[in-house]
C-alpha cells in the first residue's frame, strides 16, 4: 500500500520501469511505421504511377491504401490480441514487431501498386497487434496506484514515433525507399524483448486456472464483457475517426490559410507539415502525458468527458479564429493537447475493462474494431470536404467528439479498482 501523499512512482521496481521502456519503444516504432506512409506517399505514388505531385490519381490511391491499412490493423489486432492471451505477451510482442518492421523494410523493393497494398496490409497487422499486447503488459506489470501514469506514458511515447517519421521523411526528401529501409531497424528491438521481459503473474495465473485464454466466444458470450467490448469499440471509433477526419486535417487548414496569405505553394506545404508534424504533435504528447495524472485524480470517465468537450470547442477555434501563421502555431499545440490526449486514455482504460484471460483480446477488439468502425467516418469526411469549405467540413466532423459523451454514459468507472480477475 502507498499513502495518498506518496508519489505515483513510489514502490515501482526497476523491472517495471524496464517493461515500460521496452513496451514504449515498441509503440514508438509502431507509430513510426504507421505515419511513414502518410508522409512519403506523395513521392512514392508519383513515382509508381508516373504522375506529377498532387495528381488526383495519386490522391485516390493514397486513400485506398489508407483503407487497406485500417483493414490490416483491424485484422492483425483481432488476431494478435487473441494470441497474446493464448500464448503470452512476450512471444506475440516479438511477432508483431517483426511483422511491422520486416514488411516495412520490404517496401523498399516495391515497384507495383499491388506490392504497396499487400505490404501496407501486413505492416498494419503488426501495428494493430502490438498496441494491445503492450498495453495489457504495462497494465498487468504496474501496481494499481501507478497504472494510470504508466499507461499514459506508454501511449504518449507514440509522439516520438510521429516525430521520427516526420524527420525521416524530411531527411530523405523524394528518396522514399530509404525511409522504408530505415523502417526495418525496429526488428532489433525483439532481441531486447526476448531477453528482458517475463510473462506477467496475472497472465500465468489465468493460464493455470483452466479458463479459455483469448476466446472471442467468452468475450461475447458474457453480457458484461460483451457490453464493455462494444462500447469500448464505439469510444475508440470516435477518437480514431476524429483523428483521420479532423486532427490530420489541420495540415490542410494551415496550408490553405498560408495560400490565402499569398505564401508560395512549396513554402506553404513545408510550413504546414511542420505545424502539424512537429508543433501540433508536441501538444499532443503533453496531452497524452497529462491524461494519466488527470485520470488518477478525476476518474477515467470524467477525464474522457472533459477532453471530448474541450476537443469540440478547440476544433471550432482552429477552424475559424487563426488569421496568421503565428496564430495557427499558437493554437495547434492546444488543439493537439485536448484532441489527442484521449488516445492515451485507451491504453489506460481498455485493459481495466476485461479479466486476465481476455485482457489483450478485449483491449485489442476495442481499439482495432474501432479502426474499422472509423472507416465510414473517413468516407463521410471525404464526402463532406467535397461539399463544403474546408473549415466548415472539419468543424462538422468535430461534432463526433460529442458522440463520445453518449458512449461514456454507459461505460463503468474503473478508478481505484483492481483489474478484473
Amino acid at each position: 500500500m502507498t499513502s495518498s501523499s506518496s508519489k505515483w512512482y513510489t514502490g515501482v521496481t526497476r523491472y517495471q520501469w524496464l517493461v515500460l521502456i521496452v513496451a514504449s519503444l515498441g509503440w514508438v516504432f509502431d507509430a513510426f511505421e504507421g505515419q511513414l506512409f502518410n508522409l512519403t506517399r506523395g513521392a512514392m505514388l508519383s513515382e509508381l504511377l508516373g504522375v506529377g505531385p498532387g495528381d488526383p490519381e495519386a490522391k485516390k490511391w493514397g486513400d485506398i491504401f489508407l483503407g487497406i491499412f485500417l483493414a490490416g490493423g483491424t485484422f492483425g489486432g483481432l488476431l494478435f490480441g487473441s494470441l497474446g492471451d493464448k500464448y503470452g505477451r512476450k512471444p506475440v510482442m516479438v511477432a508483431t514487431i517483426l511483422f511491422y518492421s520486416i514488411f516495412s523494410g520490404l517496401t523498399y523493393f516495391a515497384t507495383e501498386l499491388w506490392h504497396v497494398g499487400v505490404l501496407r496490409f501486413l505492416v498494419a497487422m503488426g501495428v494493430g497487434g502490438e498496441w494491445a499486447v503492450a498495453a495489457a503488459l504495462v497494465a498487468e506489470i504496474f501496481p494499481k496506484h501507478a497504472r494510470t501514469h504508466a499507461g499514459g506514458i506508454f501511449h504518449a511515447t507514440g509522439v516520438l514515433g510521429t516525430w521520427l517519421a516526420t524527420l525521416t521523411s524530411i531527411g530523405v526528401e523524394n528518396e522514399w525507399r530509404l525511409a522504408y529501409l530505415i523502417g526495418i531497424l525496429p526488428a532489433l528491438l525483439t532481441l531486447w524483448v526476448r531477453s528482458s521481459v517475463k510473462e506477467p503473474e496475472k497472465w500465468e495465473e489465468a493460464r493455470s486456472s483452466g479458463k479459455r485464454m483469448g476466446s472471442y466466444a467468452d468475450l461475447f458470450g458474457d453480457a458484461r464483457w460483451r457490453m464493455r467490448a462494444l462500447l469500448g469499440m464505439a469510444l475508440a471509433a470516435v477518437g480514431l475517426g476524429t483523428f483521420w477526419g479532423v486532427c490530420v486535417a489541420t495540415q490542410d487548414l494551415t496550408r490553405e490559410l498560408l495560400e490565402k496569405l499569398n505564401y508560395e505553394s512549396g513554402d506553404a506545404e513545408k510550413k504546414a507539415k511542420f505545424a502539424y508534424g512537429i508543433i501540433q504533435v508536441a501538444g499532443a504528447g503533453l496531452g497524452q502525458l497529462s491524461f494519466g495524472p488527470l485520470c488518477a485524480r478525476m476518474g477515467r470517465k470524467r477525464t474522457f468527458a472533459l477532453m471530448h468537450v474541450l476537443s469540440f470547442l478547440m476544433v471550432l477555434v482552429v477552424c475559424y479564429l487563426p488569421q496568421s501563421y503565428g496564430q495557427m502555431l499558437f493554437m495547434l499545440p492546444l488543439f493537439g493537447f485536448v484532441t489527442l490526449s484521449i488516445h492515451s486514455g485507451y491504453a489506460i482504460y481498455f485493459p481495466e475493462l476485461f479479466p486476465n484471460h481476455l485482457r489483450s483480446t478485449g483491449s485489442s477488439f476495442c481499439f482495432n474494431a474501432g479502426r474499422l468502425l472509423a472507416a465510414p467516418m473517413l468516407i463521410l469526411s471525404g464526402y463532406v470536404k467535397t461539399k463544403a469549405d474546408l473549415p466548415d467540413a472539419v468543424a462538422m466532423m468535430g461534432g463526433l467528439f460529442l458522440v463520445g459523451l453518449v458512449v461514456l454514459a454507459f461505460l463503468p468507472e474503473t478508478k481505484d479498482q483492481e483489474l478484473p480477475e
